[in-house]
């Protein structure tokens, strides 16, 4: 029974394409150019700035007066309305778990946004549990979170395969453990020469389908 550590922003549930709604809507509320929207895509850095330095940039921008404490809500909760669980990628979830696979959540982030986000999207009935870094007290891709995550289902992290999109804190974590690892590229190229991922794909459901073709 592999156990299998998957993260969550852009692998599970597609935060990228949830931000990119929520900002089409917003950059019209305020009346900004659509144009301005790969500005925005790029300065959110597909999650990894602070809420705060983001709100600060967009007030910035667009000498908007609201309170920067409201447009960090607003960041926080406005994409949430747009995401979803893909149909299939809980079907292959759920035919993984059938086949033997013990899928964990290994996600860093807050604690109460990560956990809404996966008991909303109905994530939660699909995977055997999940960690999240703000909780656990350390991030990916320290290997102590994917140990605790290993824990929580009690099984032991040898054997155990690694899922993300993240080159550093998902494949370089598997590698800090020599653990073997599936990359999701998003339409990017593998750069890293300290390391690489055993497998490259292009969404999770593939990359569900390589583990159990590996597990065979």
């Amino acid at each position: 029974m592999p156990l299998v550590l998957i993260a969550l922003d852009d692998t599970l549930l597609d935060r990228s394409g949830a931000f990119r709604l929520w900002a089409k809507g917003f950059l019209d509320e305020i009346g900004a150019a659509q144009d301005d929207l790969d500005w925005l895509l790029s300065v959110d850095a597909d999650g990894l700035t602070s809420r705060w330095d983001l709100a600060d940039l967009i007030r910035d921008r667009y000498r908007l007066t609201i309170p920067s404490i409201d447009l960090v809500d607003e960041l926080h909760e406005g994409p949430l309305a747009y995401e979803k669980l893909d149909p299939l990628v809980g079907c292959a979830l759920q035919i993984a778990k059938d086949a033997g696979l013990v899928p964990v959540v290994v996600t860093n982030g807050r604690a109460e946004i990560q956990d809404v986000r996966i008991r909303r999207t109905g994530l939660d009935r699909y995977v055997a549990d999940w960690v999240i870094s703000e909780q656990a007290g350390v991030s990916k891709p320290n290997p102590r979170i994917f140990a605790l995550a290993a824990q929580r289902v009690r099984m032991r992290l040898g054997g155990a395969w690694v899922v993300g999109d993240s080159p550093e804190a998902d494949i370089g974590g598997a590698a800090a453990m020599g653990l073997p690892s599936v990359w999701l590229h998003r339409g990017r190229e593998w750069v890293d020469n300290r390391f690489a991922p055993t497998e490259i794909v292009g969404n999770v459901i593939q990359g569900i389908s390589a583990i159990m073709a590996a597990a065979r």
